[in-house]
């Protein structure tokens, strides 16, 4: 009976040193550096970079609306403008193809939080509401908002103050609907800024407010309204390009922007389509 007792004493401190044994022996994740911890980790870092999520992928989707003469759709049907010129541009050196797409303004950084656009380029207003939705690229071309209404009607009206007895008609959610907005001024909201005008040509309201590069293409002698003209000026401001926050792309693309306007490709760009650039 002792010896049996012996031998199964023996036997369990053998297999407690086995145990202890294997224990102190076996790498950890930390001690071990080909372990799928660590693999994880550099996976979901390669992902982090939006610029690489774009080129991956092949295609930089731009979200705009039709506002010529940044985005506009010529006789064929196909997107052309200074922004649609200027994104392809930026694309080609990127390494991708530049994809546009219609989208609802007001929605615009919704858009580009749920990955169903890369960024937003469309003449697009570098406001604080912009700048705090959006990570934005350096400022490329000086704008204004202005007031467009009838040619034989636009001289009424000199200042803020003059509207208030009107009918302003604005796109909702856009620089024209916010300088509306601070002048203590209220206007119908339509979806674009085309629609605007057509609202003041048609009748149906007094006067716009909109950007001075589209009133500057869409109004006047020889134009699609030759019977309106734009007047009194709201705000001075630029226009930007809005990524994700925290994408990397964004400094990619300022290093292109420089490299456009030294060639020569933007100022070029600017004198085709009668605009301002903002860059050194």
């Amino acid at each position: 009976m002792k010896k049996t007792l012996s031998v199964i004493l023996a036997l369990a401190m053998c297999a407690i040193m086995f145990v202890s044994c294997t224990t102190s022996t076996a790498p950890t994740d930390a001690q071990n550096p080909d372990t799928k911890t660590e693999d994880k980790t550099d996976d979901t870092a390669k992902t982090d970079s939006d610029l690489k999520y774009i080129q991956d992928k092949g295609t930089l989707v731009i979200g705009i609306t039709d506002y010529a003469p940044m985005n506009f759709k010529d006789e064929s049907g196909k997107w052309t403008g200074f922004d649609t010129e200027f994104a392809e541009a930026v694309a080609e050196k990127l390494g991708v193809k530049a994809e546009f797409i219609e989208i609802d303004w007001d929605g615009k950084a919704m858009e580009l939080d749920s990955k169903a656009i890369d960024c937003v380029w469309n003449g697009m207003t570098l406001t604080n509401e912009v700048k705090n939705s959006m990570d934005c690229s350096v400022p490329y071309v000086v704008n204004a908002q202005v007031v467009v209404a009838p040619a034989d009607k636009i001289d009424s009206y000199k200042t803020a103050e003059d509207l208030k007895a009107i009918k302003l008609v604005a796109e909702k959610g856009s620089a024209g609907d916010e300088a509306i907005a601070a002048e203590g001024l209220t206007a119908v909201a339509v979806d674009t800024q085309s629609t605007a005008l057509m609202e003041v040509a048609a009748g149906a309201e007094d006067a716009c407010v909109i950007d001075i590069t589209m009133a500057n293409a869409m109004t006047g002698e020889g134009t699609s309204y030759p019977d309106l003209k734009s007047g009194l000026s709201l705000t001075s401001e630029e226009y930007g390009i809005g990524f994700r926050k925290g994408s990397d792309t964004v400094a990619k693309v300022n290093e292109i922007i420089d490299s456009l306007n030294k060639d020569g490709t933007l100022p070029a760009l600017a004198e085709k389509y009668e605009l301002t650039l903002a860059l050194d």
